[in-house]
């Protein structure tokens, strides 16, 4: 697939979850997808919103399947004013979505959670995270693979966090 293909594929639409604790660190997951001997690839959660399904609802969702926390457990903080895409590297588009998508175009939440570390559950539904932790914003934009940096940089400031 060249440049001028990928160009002409659809953003996937995803909502993305911006979970913090009252100490002001951010939740995020180690990809459990990585090669054995790649580093930690780390992400807060996201996921697609489903037909039919709004961006909130998607992104309570995805705070269940992903933490095993579900959404009364948490504050809703904000919402991103709009939505923000990103390009996958080239070399990803025919690996993930099936070549379906260019990259995906994010709708953001803002929630804080105030519970016990122990009420996490990874194994809520599909496991997708190895290991998880609270981190500093500033960790997190090190940690992260660099293509989603500058997403996870607007977020931030955003929501007034970083």
């Amino acid at each position: 697939m060249n440049s001028d293909e990928i160009a002409k594929l659809p953003y996937r639409p995803c909502a993305g979850i911006c979970l913090t604790n009252p100490d002001g660190l951010v939740w995020v997951g180690a990809r459990i997808d990585r090669p054995a001997d790649a580093p930690l690839a780390w992400q807060m959660p996201q996921g697609g919103i489903d037909p039919g399904e709004s961006p909130l609802d998607a992104a309570r969702r995805e705070l269940w399947e992903e933490t095993g926390l579900r959404a009364d457990r948490v504050d809703l903080i904000a919402e991103l004013s709009e939505p923000l895409p990103y390009d996958l590297p080239t070399d990803l588009v025919k690996k993930l979505w099936k070549g379906r998508y260019r990259g995906q175009i994010q709708h953001w939440v803002h929630m804080r959670y105030d519970g016990p570390d122990e009420a996490v559950d990874l194994d809520a539904h599909h496991r997708e995270f190895s290991e998880w932790r609270w981190m500093p914003p500033a960790d997190v934009l090190t940690r992260i693979v660099p293509f989603k940096r500058d997403i996870y940089v607007a977020v931030f400031r955003e929501f007034d966090i970083l």
